[in-house]
């Protein structure tokens, strides 16, 4: 294995012959995505497109509490994320869910919580294993925010629209085995075998041949391509209205400070 040279930015990359192994490693902050987090993990996957020699990706966290929490908001300096519309991510949550020019499958090994951002980034890869204690969720609407980074309309996309609706209007969470039922997840497992479930998921896509798995995986993407409203730079009125609001920046502050909110809908 050899270490890629974004290693050390809250995102760690190895080569494991045709497998690339990357990791979200901000354990401390149940591996949430500050925007270099972000940053680095689009250069990964910059890497892994043109790469000839890698075939697969594996993503998942450090640790075994999360896979990631979605965006770090104690690093956020604009509580009502105006900001976020004009200087966000532009290819999504860690540079993957709104990409459209990675055709080498990418499997997510969900080794904890995915909420928010996090689930948007397992919802932009290909596959997902979990472990038998992983959580999926939205919390986005109990801060004053939404799934921006394509989770509104990826989820809508891949699980009927009671399922979804029920995720992104409540921020609840559903577990693993909920999610594989849903049709969100490919398998469960113990904990300490979702590496060897995820290695088995990318040693069968190894075995077949890579020029018809990523012409297959561009086909794919094409029949489900995003809408134009979901461009990074393009948002209805509604959104604007709300990001704009003082109930963004309640949500946020109320984050911050561990209360409830005290919405007030302007």
């Amino acid at each position: 294995m050899r270490e890629g040279p974004r290693a050390g930015a809250g995102v760690q990359y190895r080569k494991d012959g045709p497998i690339a192994r990357v990791t979200i490693d901000r354990p401390h902050v149940l591996n949430a995505l500050n925007r270099a987090a972000h940053d680095a993990l689009a250069g990964v996957w910059d890497e892994v497109r043109d790469d000839p020699d890698v075939r697969v990706a594996v993503l998942t966290g450090a640790g075994s509490r999360a896979f990631c929490a979605g965006a770090d908001m104690k690093e956020a300096e604009d509580a009502s994320g105006l900001d976020y519309l004009t200087g966000g991510p532009p290819l999504g949550a860690g540079g993957l869910s709104l990409r459209r020019d990675l055709f080498k499958p990418v499997i997510a090994a969900v080794n904890g919580l995915a909420l928010g951002g996090g689930f948007e980034l397992a919802l932009g890869c290909d596959l997902i294993v979990a472990a038998e204690h992983a959580e999926f969720g939205f919390p986005e609407p109990r801060v004053g925010r939404m799934a921006l980074d394509a989770g509104i309309t990826l989820i809508a996309r891949q699980v009927p629209l009671k399922v979804a609706m029920g995720l992104l209007l409540t921020g609840r969470r559903i577990s693993a085995r909920t999610a594989q039922s849903a049709g969100l997840v490919n398998e469960v497992v113990p904990g300490e075998d979702l590496v060897q479930a995820a290695d088995r998921w990318a040693a069968d896509i190894v075995a077949c041949a890579p020029l018809a798995v990523e012409a297959t995986k561009q086909i794919a993407l094409a029949a489900q391509d995003l809408p134009s409203w979901a461009a990074p730079r393009w948002f209805p009125r509604r959104v604007l209205e709300a990001v704009a609001s003082e109930d963004a920046r309640e949500g946020v502050q109320a984050f911050r400070e561990k209360r409830n909110p005290a919405w007030r809908r302007r």
